[in-house]
């Protein structure tokens, strides 16, 4: 039978001071083991939305935070919601470009970045122009051992942030703020805007209500089964993704858990802070598990700290599920490693295998009040077993798509059954118990290390170049990252191609986000094509 869960009628800060009103004393962030309880966290919050007020922030304004996971993140977050105003999440690894877009998109007047991007920033605010830019050192709420440790590895090259607010002169200005900070936010109104490619893979700024995140809160704790107040989880997926921000951040804080954040995170690294932090609960992308099976540094090492396996993101294979249900087993963990499924459009994951499931190559069940059918090019239901689009419904699903009706509306559709469903561009499956599986996407979109790459950004920067011909970007095997760009490109004849490599990859270094640049670029006489004459992306995926 479905299940059915009330939720709050309150914004996404309320609902966390509820939380640290139940839990005032636990500890609600661990940032390189300096912990700040719940009470902590509230004045931290209070604080930062003091000084949003005096710098000119209004219920309706757009705030961009462009920073990593941090806590000064989190205070943003949560104060941008308190005062009523919207947090536009941008990845700090944005091209100069891209956050250009998305700040003129959402006329974003305040942005808070990592000072190391500041060069980065500077260009942006002679475009954009910006109210206020505040320049966030990763170091404030570290402990001082480990900030001794951190100016030494910069040994005196400090960013040069002239010209910006410090995080010390902003907050400053919560002094001249006396009365408490309270705008009225309704569960409808935006919260904030992720980006995502929606169905056309152009970026697309996705409207996440209060309720979606609240929703997503309650649905992911009731669905997993196995969470409780006072546990620890590495929260290591970025806060400007709606998996970090929504699960590793939003959900673990409703619960009244501890989430240990850091800056900086590599997939090789991880088994270091496996054993260093002893965490209850681990929740990532595949690169990370699969990080995990290849180390040899296990030996000997207990792993019964560890309760809650997630995996999302992307698919994880069942024979590396059973490989990694070995793993914690002979470690003893009593866990088992269940994956999700999930997309920005709806915060993050909406369905997820039970605990007590053997059907590993299933994504599980869909969260209470969240609904799945699998439909034909058509729009018509397909009976169980048979492949078709995913689409869904329920409280999580996204507003819409910011200044863009065309996109909302072609992926937002109204069925004959009087509700609207997202559809989600991916293919799938259900069985006769409701499992889903899921098989691929129908987008081209490809997923690197958790992080969404879309090939026709990058093709549009190649295909810019007076001495292109055409290109096309696929997304290759690799065994870290899952998978990474690769980008194929026919060349004008006569042409050097390596004064060409170059200049593209220059131009690509101007225009495209690090993490999105094409690991190699081909270059070929032609591009396959299939029988009706376009691109055969797939026969360029499974070359050496």
């Amino acid at each position: 039978m479905k299940r059915h869960l009330e939720y709050p009628k309150c914004s996404l800060y309320r609902y966390l001071a509820n939380t640290a009103k139940k839990y005032p004393d636990y500890d609600a962030i661990n940032y390189y083991g300096k912990k700040l309880t719940y009470r902590r966290l509230i004045g931290e919050i209070s604080r930062t939305a003091r000084a949003l007020t005096a710098a000119g922030v209004r219920k309706g304004d757009s705030v961009s935070v462009c920073l990593p996971n941090i806590p000064q993140a989190i205070f943003l977050f949560y104060a941008i919601n308190k005062v009523g105003a919207v947090a536009n999440m941008i990845h700090p690894m944005s091209a100069e470009n891209e956050m250009i877009r998305y700040m003129e998109l959402t006329e974003s007047r305040y942005i808070f970045f990592l000072d190391s991007i500041a060069d980065k920033v500077r260009k942006v605010c002679l475009k954009v122009c910006p109210e206020k830019a505040v320049a966030v050192n990763v170091s404030a709420y570290m402990p001082p051992q480990v900030q001794v440790g951190y100016f030494a590895k910069l040994k005196g090259k400090l960013p040069e942030i002239t010209g910006f607010d410090s995080w010390s002169d902003f907050i400053s200005g919560a002094k001249g703020i006396t009365y408490n900070i309270n705008a009225e936010v309704k569960p409808d109104d935006t919260a904030a805007i992720l980006y995502s490619g929606g169905t056309t893979g152009v970026p697309k700024g996705i409207m996440l209500t209060n309720l979606n995140f609240n929703a997503l809160a309650d649905q992911s704790i009731d669905g997993t089964g196995t969470l409780y107040a006072g546990e620890r989880m590495l929260s290591i997926m970025p806060i400007f993704h709606g998996f970090g921000l929504g699960v590793c951040i939003h959900t673990l804080l409703i619960l009244g858990g501890t989430a240990i954040i850091l800056p900086k995170f590599s997939a090789a690294e991880f088994h270091e802070l496996l054993f260093k932090y002893k965490p209850n609960i681990i929740s990532g992308v595949p690169a990370i598990y699969e990080a995990m099976l290849k180390n040899t540094d296990f030996a000997g090492k207990d792993m019964s700290f560890l309760k809650t396996v997630i995996s999302g993101g992307d698919s994880l294979s069942a024979s590396s599920k059973k490989k990694l249900n070995a793993l914690l087993a002979e470690h003893g963990s009593t866990a088992r490693v269940r994956e999700g499924y999930g997309l920005t459009e709806c915060v993050t994951g909406c369905c997820l295998l039970p605990e007590e499931s053997d059907k590993l190559d299933s994504v599980g069940l869909p969260y209470a009040d969240t609904y799945f059918k699998i439909v034909d090019t058509e729009g018509n239901e397909l009976p169980a077993g048979e492949t078709g689009e995913i689409i869904l419904r329920g409280t999580t699903v996204m507003k819409g798509y910011y200044k863009a009706p065309e996109e909302t509306a072609n992926t937002l559709r109204m069925r004959d059954d009087g509700h609207i469903w997202l559809h989600t561009g991916d293919l799938g499956y259900m069985d006769e118990e409701g499992y889903v599986f899921f098989r691929q996407r129908l987008k081209r979109m490809i997923v690197s290390g958790g992080y969404n790459i879309y090939p026709q950004n990058i093709e549009e920067v190649i295909n810019s170049h007076r001495d292109v011909v055409m290109c096309a970007v696929v997304g290759v095997p690799d065994r870290i990252m899952g998978e990474m760009a690769r980008a194929y490109v026919v060349a004008k004849e006569g042409v050097n191609k390596d004064a060409l490599r170059d200049e593209l990859n220059d131009m690509l270094k101007r225009e495209v986000a690090k993490y999105a640049l094409p690991r190699e670029i081909r270059f070929k006489d032609s591009l396959p094509k299939t029988l009706v004459g376009k691109v055969d992306y797939l026969a360029l995926k499974a070359e050496e």
